[in-house]
């Protein structure tokens, strides 16, 4: 019977563990994408020729520390049609509410 116990409580641990990274992450993310359209607003990067780079825009090839939302949650802000990208790189804020209502 106490094998049973340890099994079952080992096994909530692990989904317990498993759904607080979860949130964790999607917090993280949220936050970069709040932190970009904020950037880009305070940029005034509103159309093409006044766009902007974004340094953390590509993924770095050396991992160190933490690991960094900011690529990702710009790919899916290009994706979403929140934030256009120019031919040279550069990135813009197409859709000025999505700063005040935060991104879907």
């Amino acid at each position: 019977m106490w094998d049973n116990l340890q099994i079952a409580l080992g096994i909530a641990a692990v989904i317990v563990a498993y759904g607080l990274t979860r949130k964790i992450n999607a917090w993280r993310i949220k936050r970069a994408y709040e932190s970009i359209l904020r950037e880009l607003e305070q940029k005034k990067a509103f159309d093409p020729p006044s766009a902007t780079k974004l340094p953390y825009a590509r993924q770095s090839i050396i991992r160190a520390g933490m690991k960094d939302f900011r690529p990702k949650a710009v790919e899916y802000l290009v994706a979403a049609d929140i934030v256009g990208k120019t031919g040279e790189g550069k990135y813009y804020l197409k859709d000025r509410e999505a700063v005040r209502s935060g991104p879907e």
